[in-house]
């Protein structure tokens, strides 16, 4: 085989290396990405050492640097199970449950969630923690009434009692948003040191 020959072969083996390498990368940013989850505030929905994808364009096509919306495909609606940037640390992600849409009032009392004086049910909350706080101070239990800015979401974790969220840190703004989480394809039980079977597959509502 002459040199010309080899330097083509190479030459081709890289342009398809490339390619590859520049669909995943448009993949990873625009279209699907992939999670972990590494704490249980979204317990019984997510648990610990559950892997997941998340649908980056259902909400539009965003500026991976800016999050403004090139493109608008949709919005969040109510109990969509998001992806977005940590409002306090933008380098960390954070994965929770939608609560209130912009112009919603949210109040939690004893616990229950009343959005626009109306209760929330939401059938994956759980509470875990027998006490309640009486008070706003620490905000868990008692907290409002307060009214979503617009372009903003009031997010919760299904844990209620083991959940740092909107209670504590305000709102998540549209443009931190990353995506909807819609299905579970690997779930690792680092305690057991286990493979979780029956979660996998598992669609995410």
């Amino acid at each position: 085989m002459s040199k010309t020959n080899n330097k083509s072969i190479i030459r081709e083996y890289l342009e398809a290396i490339i390619i590859a390498l520049i669909l995943a990368l448009f993949i990873r940013t625009f279209v699907v990405q992939a999670f972990k989850i590494p704490s249980g505030s979204m317990i019984p929905t997510l648990l610990i050492g559950d892997h997941i994808l998340v649908n980056k364009f259902c909400y539009g096509i965003k500026n991976p640097f800016t999050g403004a919306t090139w493109i608008p495909l949709g919005k969040p609606e109510r109990l969509d199970v998001i992806v977005f940037k940590y409002p306090e640390n933008p380098s960390q992600d954070f994965i929770k449950r939608v609560i209130g849409l912009p112009g919603d009032r949210i109040e939690i009392r004893n616990k229950k969630v009343y959005v626009n004086g109306n209760l929330l049910n939401v059938k994956s909350a759980v509470n875990m923690d027998p006490n309640t706080y009486p008070g706003p101070i620490p905000p868990r239990d008692n907290f409002g009434p307060v009214t979503v800015p617009d372009h903003s979401l009031f997010v919760m974790g299904d844990n209620r009692d083991n959940s740092h969220d909107s209670r504590f840190w305000g709102y998540v703004d549209y443009k931190a948003l990353k995506g909807k989480a819609f299905i579970l394809y690997w779930s690792w039980d680092k305690e057991d040191f286990s493979v979780r079977w029956s979660r996998i597959g598992d669609i995410i509502h």
